[in-house]
């Protein structure tokens, strides 16, 4: 990973001509790691996709490390924001349950050039690891919320623990993902969210409404 300066961190730009900058900073980040990997993710030449001096590149990040956890956590948003189940769904468990794996499954997709160079790092590089792990622990936290109040209204095996079955049903979409557009397996993708979720409902005993 990159070197950090010895200069103070940068502080979040006061101004809206600092925020354009530093959101074209991230961008030109995020696009030259999805089209030259990590060759072509320097801070010289993210200055000049986006731009820029390279000299401003270090008023808006530290380093190249710095560039890269904010671009990863971007990414992590979005997928977040893109995988929100629709409020009209929460009343049937299961629609909830489809609805979710097809956003993940789409969320995964959009995010998915970024993602994978950040996996083929992270068995080194315990920043990367971090990363990974932070992105996964939001879909950990909600899937387990989720089945915690579905055990609470009787609709769920209350005999499972809910933030290790979140990790496992959660490892089995994740995987699915990455066959499906890593891989790039011949699969139907509205299959695979159908099937995907009859398993997941099975797994935790979900239950009608009585």
């Amino acid at each position: 990973m990159g070197r950090s300066r010895t200069n103070p961190a940068p502080t979040a730009p006061a101004t809206a001509r600092g925020r354009r900058t530093r959101d074209a900073l991230l961008a030109a980040g995020r696009e030259l790691l999805e089209t030259r990997g990590w060759p072509g993710f320097t801070p010289e030449r993210v200055a000049q996709a986006a731009g820029v001096s390279y000299g401003t590149f270090y008023t808006y990040f530290e380093s190249k490390d710095d560039l890269l956890r904010s671009v990863v956590r971007t990414v992590a948003e979005e997928m977040f924001t893109d995988s929100l189940v629709a409020p009209d769904t929460a009343d049937d468990p299961y629609v909830r349950i489809l609805e979710s794996n097809r956003g993940y499954l789409r969320a995964w997709r959009n995010a998915s050039r970024v993602l994978r160079l950040v996996e083929q790092g992270a068995d080194s590089d315990d920043t990367l690891r971090g990363l990974l792990l932070e992105v996964r622990e939001r879909y950990v936290r909600r899937g387990a919320e989720g089945l915690r109040r579905l055990q609470e209204a009787g609709l769920a095996d209350s005999g499972l623990d809910p933030r290790l079955t979140a990790i496992v049903l959660g490892a089995m979409v994740e995987q699915m993902a990455h066959v499906i557009y890593s891989l790039r397996e011949p699969l139907d993708e509205e299959q695979v969210v159908n099937h995907m979720s009859k398993l997941w409902a099975a797994a935790i005993g979900l239950r009608e409404r009585p």
